[in-house]
């Protein structure tokens, strides 16, 4: 399977990639795989996260996901931060993600409590 994606770069990169666009792709999953690899703890929790979320888990998993304690602590600070409007735009992201992230396992307990009474 392959996906259409459409991104903008500034003028000078894009001149850069103009001699390497057959590599394109090559060079996307380099790049996130060395991003990946760097990826702080709190990077590494979202997708631990989400890829619990995704496993079709039982609600007993699903009651035992929490955020690590650098999750929690950079949640903090951003939401202080956000309070404040002191928030960069990659940081207000970044909050957004965190933000939909607790929604989404709080639906999922929600949904693993509503299950376990139906199966008690």
């Amino acid at each position: 399977m392959t996906v259409e994606l459409t991104i903008q770069v500034p003028d000078a990169l894009s001149k850069d990639l103009q001699h390497l666009k057959d590599r394109l792709p090559e060079i996307l999953e380099r790049g996130l795989r060395e991003l990946l690899a760097e990826a702080p703890k709190t990077i590494q929790d979202e997708r631990t996260i989400v890829e619990v979320l995704t496993s079709r888990p039982s609600p007993e998993q699903v009651f035992a996901l929490r955020p690590s304690p650098e999750l929690q602590t950079r949640a903090g600070e951003l939401l202080s931060r956000g309070k404040q409007a002191t928030l960069s735009s990659h940081e207000a992201a970044e909050l957004e993600r965190y933000l939909l992230l607790e929604h989404l396992v709080r639906i999922a307990k929600a949904n693993a409590y509503r299950h376990r009474a139906l199966v008690e």
